[in-house]
């Protein structure tokens, strides 16, 4: 068990980066219990969680919508619910679906994807987009940090 957590904490920060450039809530909640553990970084790990995100986030809008005819096969395969849903929480919330996504599993790709084949400004998605990804990173990185460190100390 210490070799992996010392192999985690070796690769962990690389690991994250690759991990949340897709997705990353269970990258960044990981290593916020291992920040927790003094095995990683906590304020490293939000960071490079918050850019990859970004970055991933900001690439699969412009591939979107650049690449529509390139995109549209892959976003077939999600006409049913997931779709329906996703388009939904787009016009019932409008820009706040940008932060919304951060946190539901499932829908998490697929927002800047549609946002990207629609007509949405790509400057309007980006400046949302970075107020959503760091309120994305400090919340979940500092509650899993924090919930962490409060579930070791009532068991032990």
């Amino acid at each position: 068990m210490e070799e992996i957590l010392s192999s985690l904490s070796t690769y962990g920060y690389i690991i994250l980066a690759f991990y949340s450039f897709g997705g990353g809530m269970a990258g960044l909640v990981g290593a916020g219990i291992l920040s927790a553990m003094g095995k990683m970084d906590i304020t490293l790990s939000i960071t490079i969680a918050v850019i990859f995100n970004y970055i991933g986030d900001n690439v699969l809008f412009y591939m979107a919508q650049t690449n529509k005819e390139s995109v549209m096969p892959y976003i077939k395969k999600f006409k049913g619910r997931i779709h329906g849903r996703t388009v939904l929480l787009m016009r019932k919330y409008g820009w706040m679906v940008v932060f919304i996504q951060k946190y539901l599993y499932g829908i998490k790709t697929l927002v800047p994807v549609i946002m990207g084949l629609s007509k949405y400004d790509f400057r309007k998605f980006a400046i949302l987009n970075v107020f959503a990804t760091i309120t994305w990173g400090l919340t979940v990185g500092l509650l899993s940090y924090y919930f962490s460190a409060a579930v070791r100390g009532w068991f032990g």
